[in-house]
């Protein structure tokens, strides 16, 4: 171990290792794109298209330019609007939930389990059932959350979609990569909803997004939606749509970065083993489902309340080392949906798993190029707040 390896700066995200290793094939392709002129559904969309698509092992991977109008799209082809309610966890990313509010639709939240942070199957059929009971609202989809890499149990989410003929939608942003069963993520639910954020296991150098699907029809519809609705030709319109392409320069960035995705995927999993050992004992370390292969998007553990995780939290910053808290507060609890959250089930449950892991949450670095000594020093730093 060189005294260079145990005091190299220690970062939440590392996007820059990564650019090292791929910067003369970025600058070709770029230099490529700016030649042709083919900013916008290039050659390079559809390659990366491909390419997605044989990664994840489905048949069909639509580009478009976000995570979150994945998710708006591949509702809007559902016709997912006023009267419909779509389930969700509580405990998530803003974005899930501001999709249906946008299409007019009903965020009907739920809660998670406690260790694995995903939706909580028996708390879902609960609160599908009060919906019908209440009668205001239609089943329409559920939106299950893959938070932090880690698998949501599709297996029994497409089975209770299935019963109730409801869309079930994989929100994978921080888990492309990740697997169940054996089989990648991406081929589980009816569609796959991707984001390329800078920070995720694919990112790009901006925004992007991808749809990924096995049915035919709906790829169809989604090139169609992101494009403003168009037709066979650019200026036949046959719905509405919006604009929500992916540009050429991001799907070449995506190109470059893919054939290291594996090999990554294989280094977020070591860091994450290195930290269950070392802080196993100290605080609550994730959990993975039987079967699952976590992406491993963020390492997330949990303290005992929010005044160790704030001492802890400062102990860390004090020595140099980055944290972050993903989320601070559940979805119910943020200004934007608490209407929502009222009108969607006037007489649900709590959701206090959702609110006492906002409390106590931690995000440590996580990326695929840490090294043992670094690894050590988060630990260490970590244990020397508690």
């Amino acid at each position: 171990m060189t005294a260079e390896t145990t005091t190299r700066p220690i970062s939440l995200f590392d996007m820059k290792a990564q650019q090292a290793l791929i910067r003369p094939e970025i600058d070709r392709r770029i230099a490529a794109i700016l030649d042709s002129g083919a900013f916008i559904n290039g050659p390079d969309v559809r390659e990366c298209e491909a390419k997605l698509a044989e990664f994840a092992g489905v048949a069909h991977a639509v580009g478009v330019s976000s995570g979150t109008d994945a998710l708006q799209i591949a509702m809007m082809a559902e016709g997912i609007g006023a009267g419909d309610a779509v389930f969700l966890p509580a405990f998530t990313y803003t974005a899930t939930a501001e999709v249906p509010l946008v299409l007019g639709a009903t965020p009907v939240f739920v809660d998670v389990e406690e260790n694995g942070f995903n939706i909580d199957l028996a708390d879902l059929e609960n609160r599908i059932a009060l919906v019908k009971a209440e009668g205001r609202l239609r089943p329409r989809a559920v939106v299950g959350v893959d938070l932090f890499g880690r698998p949501a149990d599709w297996p029994k989410l497409q089975e209770i979609c299935a019963r109730e003929g409801m869309f079930a939608l994989d929100d994978a942003a921080q888990a492309f990569g990740g697997a169940l069963h054996g089989k990648k993520l991406g081929g589980w639910a009816d569609a796959t909803a991707l984001s390329f954020y800078p920070t995720k296991t694919l990112g790009c150098y901006g925004d992007g997004g991808a749809i990924l699907t096995n049915d035919a029809a709906r790829a169809e519809l989604y090139r169609s939606l992101r494009t403003h609705g168009e037709g066979k030709t650019r200026y036949e319109v046959e719905r509405t749509g919006m604009n929500g392409r992916l540009d050429s320069i991001q799907a070449a960035i995506l190109l470059c970065k893919l054939p290291l995705l594996e090999q990554e995927l294989k280094d977020r999993a070591r860091v994450a083993a290195h930290y269950n050992r070392r802080l196993a004992g100290h605080v609550v370390v994730p959990t993975e489902m039987e079967g699952a292969q976590s992406a491993w998007g963020l390492y997330s553990v949990l303290l005992p309340d929010a005044e160790t995780r704030s001492k802890v939290q400062a102990a860390m910053q004090a020595q140099g080392v980055p944290s972050a808290i993903y989320y601070p507060k559940p979805l119910h609890h943020q200004p934007a949906y608490a209407a929502a959250h009222r009108e969607g089930l006037r007489q649900g449950p709590p959701l206090p798993v959702s609110e006492q892991v906002s409390q106590r949450i931690l995000a440590l670095p996580m990326h695929p190029y840490l090294d043992e000594a670094q690894l050590d020093r988060v630990c260490d730093a970590l244990i020397s707040g508690l």
